[in-house]
C-alpha cells in the first residue's frame, strides 16, 4: 500500500475493480458479497443501472455552477424529501459531518432569533457518534475520537443512552435541543425501544427544546422506512441524512420544520460543493427506486429474513456470536469473541461487514439484497463460526 497516503485507515490490502449489485469484484476476479455497503453508504448496490445512467446523463451536461444559481434538480430533490418525511425546508450539503455542523449552527440560531442566546448546550447519549469533525467528536464525547484533540468544544453534555430520567436531569436554562441517534450505530447497533423516541419527544416539548434526530446512518429506508423516526409515531424539528441518499455519490442534507429553518437566512450558512447538480441528479435516483411501490416493503421482508437466520445463527455458536442487534438491514452480531476477528475472517471467505462498539460486527447490506444473497451470507458466518469453534478445541 502506498505510503503517501496519511496513516488515517487500518485498509485491509485489496482492491477493487468493479462492482455488480451486492458485490464487489477485484482486479483478480475475486468476489466478495459486500455485506458492508462502504458503511451504509451504497444502499442500492454497486453499478445500479439507474443511478448510472442519471449520473452520466449529468455529467455530460455540467458539474458544478455554485449555489449562487437556481439548482432545479436540487429543488426537486428537496421537494421530495419534504413530501415524504415531516420537514419543509431541506439544505443540502457534502456529506454527514457537514449536517450535524449545519444542525448544530441552526440550533443556536433559532435560540438567538428568539432572544434567548444563552440557550446553546446540547444533550447527546453515550456511544453516540456524529463525525469526526472537531465539533463533532466533542458532541458524541467518545475518549477513543477525542483523544489528542483538545481543547474540545464546549456546549455538549452527555448523558445514557435510552435512559429518559437521566436526561431530564441534565435539562438546565442553557439547554437549546436534544440531539440522539435512533439508532445508534457507530456505538455497536445499538436500537432503543420506540417508547424512548417518543419520550424524546415529550420532554422536548414539555421544556421548549429542539429534538434533532441524526439519520445518517439509519435513515434513507435502512430500517424498513424510509425514516427510522417514522417507527416511533412521532417527528424531530431537525434531520441529518447522508450515506444511502446518494447511493454513494457524497451527499449530505439537512432538513427542518418550517418554524427552525426560518432561522437560516442568506449568508447564515452554505457550501461550495453542497448539492451540486451530480449529487442531486444521484439523490434523485435513490429516491426514484425508494419511492418505487413495493420497495420498503421488500427491504421489510428480507430484513426479517436475515433477523430470523441470524437468531439461530446466535442460537448455534453462541461461543462466537453472542447476540443480534438492530432493525430492518442495520444489524449488528455482538461477538464473544474479538469483533476484527471475525470481520477478517469473513473476508477471506468472501463476505465484508464493517465493525462497530461493543465487539459488534455491524451487516449492512445493500437494500436490493435478496434471499439467495442472504443464504450465502449466512452460509459464510457459519462456516467461520466452524472454524472458530475447531480452533478452540
Amino acid at each position: 500500500m502506498s505510503d503517501a497516503l496519511m496513516n488515517t485507515y487500518a485498509r485491509a490490502d485489496i482492491a477493487f475493480e468493479r462492482g455488480e449489485g451486492p458485490y464487489l469484484i477485484t482486479r483478480e476476479g475475486d468476489r466478495y458479497l459486500d455485506f458492508a455497503s462502504g458503511i451504509a453508504v451504497t444502499s442500492l448496490g454497486h453499478a445500479h443501472p439507474h443511478l448510472v445512467k442519471a449520473l452520466q446523463e449529468q455529467a455530460a451536461h455540467f458539474w458544478h455552477c455554485s449555489n449562487l444559481f437556481r439548482i432545479p434538480e436540487g429543488e426537486r430533490l428537496a421537494e421530495r424529501l419534504v413530501a415524504n418525511s415531516f420537514a419543509d425546508r431541506v439544505f443540502f450539503c457534502n456529506s454527514g459531518v457537514e449536517a450535524f455542523e449545519a444542525a448544530t449552527k441552526l440550533v443556536r440560531k433559532y435560540f438567538d432569533d428568539r432572544n434567548e442566546p444563552d440557550r446553546w448546550q446540547v444533550i447527546t447519549c453515550n456511544g453516540a457518534f456524529h463525525g469526526r469533525s472537531l465539533t463533532a467528536i466533542s458532541a458524541a464525547g467518545n475518549e477513543k475520537y477525542m483523544a489528542g484533540f483538545a481543547p474540545h468544544v464546549p456546549g455538549f453534555t452527555q448523558v445514557a443512552f435510552e435512559d429518559p430520567d437521566e436526561l431530564r436531569g441534565a435539562i438546565t436554562d442553557e439547554t437549546a435541543a436534544i440531539l440522539v441517534e435512533p439508532i445508534q450505530g457507530e456505538g455497536g447497533i445499538r436500537a432503543p425501544q420506540l417508547d424512548y423516541l417518543r419520550a424524546l419527544r415529550k420532554i422536548c416539548d414539555e421544556a421548549g427544546l429542539l429534538l434533532v434526530f441524526d439519520e445518517i446512518q439509519c435513515g434513507m429506508g435502512r430500517t424498513g422506512t424510509l425514516f427510522a423516526y417514522e417507527q416511533a409515531g412521532i417527528a424531530p424539528d431537525i434531520m441529518m441524512l447522508a450515506k444511502g441518499l446518494g447511493g454513494g455519490f457524497p451527499i449530505g442534507a439537512l432538513l427542518a420544520t418550517e418554524e427552525v429553518s426560518s432561522s437560516f437566512g442568506p449568508g447564515n450558512h452554505g457550501t461550495t460543493f453542497g448539492g451540486n447538480p451530480l449529487a442531486m441528479a444521484c439523490g434523485n435516483a435513490v429516491m426514484d427506486v425508494m419511492l418505487e411501490a413495493g420497495f420498503l416493503e421488500q427491504v421489510q421482508t428480507v430484513s426479517h429474513t436475515l433477523r430470523g437466520q441470524l437468531d439461530t445463527l446466535i442460537q448455534e455458536h453462541p461461543d462466537v456470536y453472542a447476540e443480534v442487534r438492530g432493525m430492518g438491514l442495520l444489524l449488528g452480531l455482538r461477538c464473544a469473541v474479538p469483533n476484527t476477528d471475525v470481520i477478517a475472517a469473513l473476508r477471506q471467505k468472501g463476505l465484508l461487514a464493517v465493525g462497530a462498539g461493543d465487539n459488534v460486527v455491524r451487516l449492512l447490506p445493500p437494500l436490493i439484497i435478496t434471499d439467495a444473497e442472504i443464504e450465502k451470507a449466512i452460509g459464510i458466518l457459519n462456516s467461520v463460526a466452524e472454524d472458530f469453534r475447531q480452533a478452540a478445541e
